[in-house]
């Protein structure tokens, strides 16, 4: 149970991940042995912006009023600390965005493969970067005569909180030249055929999974210690290739603020964002999802604060693993072909240097709100009083 004064502060702003995870986390890590991995994601949360990780006092130049201010774990498992995450990285995209078109295909993997990927998830998750890359560069030579570039971003959730492992890929459309001399441009409104994208990233994707098991690289645990046994994993493998692979493709984008507003949408997001989260009380928690399955209509769904949490903690990426990458002429090693590219389209080869933003002016930008007003009296600002000491050693990875 919440003490009075969190129960009350969440009452006026909304339930939190934060306050679901203070109210029943202790509880269940004493019913679930948990990894530590996990253990490190739920402390950070509920240590977020709170006197735990230090801050410092603030100060009205106006009023006098004054507040503390907590620090924030900047964990990326963490709704609140994703907020200035996106924007930072959202600035840097702007200088390299290309004035073309940009195609976003999303590549699922079969739920079949869920449980091996759950006990698996760095070599699996990598694996299905490597297939959809391979997959995508390989049409890029064959269909657009070049090199394309892409960006690509996991998601490893479904609306309630159930593993679903799915990549989602901007592509610009169009491709650098094998001999960079010209820009070859996709059609209007189609990159590549899907069917056919479908079969190469199959295939690639068993291949990998077929090589990990040859290298006893896969842990076995749980459900799935029988795949262990080379005769019931060759048969996945066989009901996999006989299976259709869902890769799904919408048209291009108009513009790139459009682009940019989809990289905002999706590159940062975890698993369950604070605003969907409508009541936690009596042991239960309720929130908001979309029925993909029903034209996407809005419904609630209520679970247990347990069941909740456990959801929740299948979404946790492992410590250094990249959710977030850029390939071929994207590629953060790849800058002297993106500049090629930029000069093909009639662009300044050099990259735009864009001017430091203060987290003052990216929070304006991105909430229209003055961090720095007093919210007592809306007219002074807010200075730097003292600061507040964190209270124990504190580990943020």
């Amino acid at each position: 149970m919440l003490p009075a004064c969190q129960r009350l502060a969440a009452a006026r702003r909304g339930v939190e991940l934060a306050d679901i995870l203070r109210a029943h986390g202790e509880s269940y890590r004493r019913d679930h042995p948990l990894p530590v991995s996990h253990l490190k994601v739920m402390q950070a949360v509920e240590r977020c912006r709170t006197a735990a990780l230090g801050g410092h006092l603030e100060q009205c130049d106006s009023c006098g009023y004054e507040r503390p201010a907590y620090n924030s774990c900047r964990n990326r498992h963490c709704p609140k600390c994703q907020s200035l995450a996106k924007v930072k990285w959202l600035e840097k995209q702007k200088s390299e965005l290309l004035p073309v078109g940009y195609f976003h295909l999303v590549f699922t993997l079969p739920h079949e493969l869920n449980a091996l990927i759950l006990t698996n998830k760095k070599i699996l998750l990598s694996d299905l970067f490597k297939a959809v890359g391979e997959t995508l560069v390989g049409f890029g030579r064959t269909r657009l005569g070049g090199q394309i570039g892409l960006i690509t971003v996991l998601h490893t959730w479904d609306q309630t909180l159930l593993d679903h492992f799915h990549l989602h890929c901007l592509v610009p459309a169009g491709a650098l030249s094998i001999d960079q001399k010209r820009w070859s441009p996709a059609r209007k409104n189609f990159l590549f055929p899907v069917k056919a994208l479908s079969v190469v990233f199959r295939g690639k994707f068993l291949d990998l999974l077929t090589r990990a098991f040859a290298q006893n690289k896969l842990l076995f645990v749980g459900q799935t210690v029988c795949l262990a046994n080379p005769v019931a994993f060759r048969l996945l493998i066989n009901a996999l290739r006989k299976k259709p692979w869902i890769v799904y493709a919408k048209k291009p984008f108009g513009s790139p603020l459009h682009v940019l507003d989809y990289l905002g949408r999706y590159t940062h997001r975890v698993a369950l964002s604070n605003d969907r989260i409508l009541s936690a009380h009596n042991g239960e928690v309720t929130f908001r999802y979309r029925d993909r399955k029903n034209q996407d209509r809005k419904k609630t769904m209520t679970l247990d604060a347990h069941e909740f949490i456990r959801r929740f903690l299948l979404h946790v990426i492992p410590k250094g693993f990249v959710r977030v990458r850029h390939s071929g002429v994207l590629a953060n090693r790849s800058k002297s072909l993106l500049s090629k590219c930029r000069q093909l389209l009639d662009l300044n080869p050099a990259l735009p240097k864009l001017p430091p933003k203060s987290v003052h002016q990216l929070m304006l930008e991105l909430t229209g709100i003055d961090i720095t007003r007093c919210p007592l009296c809306q007219k002074g600002t807010l200075v730097l009083l003292a600061n507040l000491p964190v209270p124990e050693p504190w580990d943020s990875s």
